[in-house]
């Protein structure tokens, strides 16, 4: 099981979610995308819920670290 990490706080946030989604995508079973965001990726959680069954959102933990910080874990199933 590895973790991939993607700190997406310099991405344009258009273009966050397709990124998110191509490296969660990319993922072997059993592995987690660490995301470190700029804000609660509470609306992502709920996308990837919805949409990616891949997903399992049962493990998602998120941390809030500091102003600007919060690192969520997205565990693949």
């Amino acid at each position: 099981m590895a973790e991939t990490t993607l700190d997406v706080r310099e991405v344009p946030p258009a273009k966050r979610h397709s990124k998110i989604h191509e490296t969660f995508t990319a993922l072997e079973s059993g592995d987690t995308l660490t995301l470190i965001n700029d804000h609660e990726p509470k609306p992502l959680f709920y996308e990837l819920q919805a949409e990616v069954d891949a997903f399992d959102a049962d493990g998602y933990t998120v941390d809030h670290r500091g102003e600007n910080e919060f690192v969520a874990k997205f565990p693949k199933k």
